[in-house]
Formats: structure tokens, C-alpha cells, sequence
């Protein structure tokens, strides 16, 4: 039976008087795929950012391979085994692509040349754009090194912020693949995507966060069949 990797209980963020997060609570299984979906403004990006150690929670707490990480900052977060890939990539424009990985293995004292072959492996468009700037890249091999970035810290838990965001549909395809085969290679993924019907494919669990609050939870297929998610979310 798998163990729970991650647990979150009764979440508050709070953003000036705004609540964006009212007390949620859900469990992430080691091994698993997790997807949050919901409308724009429901706390999606909130929630990942407040567990990435970037906004402290006003209250609740964050509960970490057995580890209370809720005040803890990001570096000790990451050293601890969570990455983020944030929305709108972030990659380093005027740096090459091996730099950028390099730079996603800041806190690692170890030889980081094997994770560096495993990525490009994983990435084999990275391997031949190796010595070309993150900036000349396409959407999605913009998308990639963002991901690749955050595997390079080695993480337990890689949770992705709308990894598909202004993608062409057969690249989206392509990222999914991707986030599979990640998974597969024993990385837990907590995931938000705007694309649910896509997201909902590829979770083992799925929980609905609507204004702040969860209103729905269950396994991908449950919730790619509930009549309401699908009126709501996959435009049927």
C-alpha cells in the first residue's frame, strides 16, 4: 500500500484581506499523480506556491514525508525534495540550456553529470539545443527545460503549474507523454492544468477547487465522468 507523501490540512492564504485558500485538505500518495483543477482565481497556483515555501499560509499546515515544512523556506523545502515548475516557465533567457539545468542543481553538493545525461535522455530536444540560449527555444522547449530544471534538484515531489499553458495541442500530447514517463521513473507529480480533461487522463486523483475551497474529490476516471466536471470543466 502506498504512503502518503504529502498531507495538507486545513490550508488558509491569505493575500492582503483576500482569501484565496479556506482550509482545504488533501493527501498526495508516493508515487502517484495528483491533479488540482478549477476556474481561474480558485487558489490553484496559491496552494502550490504556499507548499513551495513562496507565500506563507495564514494558518493550516504542510506536512511532508513525516516533516512539518510550513514555515520552512525554499531552499530548505527543495533540499527536502519539492521543485516547483512555475506558470510562464521561467527559464533563464540569456542562459544556454545546460545552464539553466545547471542552475536547477544549485543546492546539490554531488557530481550532477549522470543527471544531466538522465534529463537529456529524458529530453533528447535538449541534448541537441545543449549550447543554444533558453531564449531562442519554442513554447515547448522553453517547457521542457523548465521541467528538466526542476529534476535536476533530484525531487521526490515535482509539482507543475499549468505545464501546458499557450502550447499547440500536439505539444500538450507530447508534454503529458512526458509527465508519464517522469511519474514512471518513481517521481510523485502534483499538477495543475487548465486543460482537465487532459489533466484528469493522467491522475490517479483528482481533487476540484472552486473559490478557495475543495468541492469535488476522487480518482481521474471518477471525476472525467461526474456530470458537473464535465458541464464545468470539459465543455460537455
Amino acid at each position: 500500500m502506498s504512503e502518503t507523501i504529502l498531507s495538507i490540512r486545513d490550508l488558509k492564504v491569505n493575500y492582503g484581506g483576500i482569501e484565496a485558500v479556506k482550509g482545504i485538505s488533501f493527501d498526495v500518495e508516493e508515487g502517484s499523480i495528483v491533479t488540482l483543477i478549477g476556474a481561474n482565481g480558485a487558489g490553484k497556483s496559491s496552494t502550490l506556491r504556499t507548499i513551495a515555501g513562496l507565500v506563507k499560509p495564514a494558518s493550516g499546515k504542510i506536512i511532508f514525508r513525516g516533516d512539518d515544512i510550513t514555515n520552512c523556506d525554499t531552499n530548505v523545502i527543495v533540499r527536502k525534495g519539492i521543485t516547483l515548475v512555475p506558470e510562464g516557465r521561467r527559464i533563464f533567457p540569456d542562459l544556454t540550456v545546460l545552464e539553466n539545468l545547471r542552475v536547477g542543481a544549485y543546492l546539490r553538493n554531488d557530481d550532477i553529470a549522470g543527471d544531466i545525461q538522465w534529463v537529456y535522455d529524458l529530453f533528447p530536444r535538449l541534448r541537441e539545443r545543449s549550447w543554444q540560449a533558453g531564449g531562442t527555444l519554442s513554447g515547448g522547449e522553453q517547457q521542457m527545460l523548465a521541467v528538466a530544471r526542476a529534476l535536476m534538484c533530484k525531487p521526490k515531489l515535482i509539482m507543475m503549474d499549468e505545464p501546458s499553458l499557450g502550447l499547440a495541442p500536439l505539444v500538450v500530447r507530447g508534454i503529458f507523454d512526458i509527465i508519464r514517463e517522469i511519474n514512471a521513473q518513481g517521481v510523485t507529480v502534483l499538477l495543475i492544468e487548465q486543460n482537465a480533461n487532459m489533466a484528469l487522463k493522467v491522475a490517479d486523483y483528482a481533487y476540484v477547487l472552486e473559490t478557495g475551497r475543495i468541492g469535488l474529490s476522487g480518482t481521474g476516471k471518477e471525476l472525467l465522468t461526474n456530470d458537473d466536471v464535465r458541464k464545468a470543466y470539459l465543455g460537455s
